[in-house]
């Protein structure tokens, strides 16, 4: 029963995928291109917790701390370039 959850969450999980990166390439805006790729971030970390839980092996979840912390901190740098047009002071 949870192998099937699971693969029904992966499906859904690549179609968020998909819809994420096509709203990151067609987006009218760089806010809205700046969240596509955070919601991105957090989409495919979840995906990678998913199939370690698939697979029964603990070390996908050290990967998806690793790319939810580079997702939260290069979202943090592009709002902060949005912002004042400089990252760096």
């Amino acid at each position: 029963m949870l192998s099937v959850v699971i693969s029904i969450a992966m499906v859904l999980l690549g179609i968020a995928l998909l819809l994420n990166a096509w709203r990151l390439f067609r987006g009218p805006d760089a806010t809205d291109r700046i969240l596509a790729l955070d919601t991105l971030y957090i989409n495919s970390a979840a995906l990678i917790i998913l199939y370690g839980v698939d697979i029964g092996r603990a070390d996908f979840f050290a990967a998806a701390l690793l790319i939810a912390l580079f997702g939260f901190v290069s979202t943090m740098a592009l709002a902060k370039f949005l912002l004042r047009g400089d990252i760096i002071e």
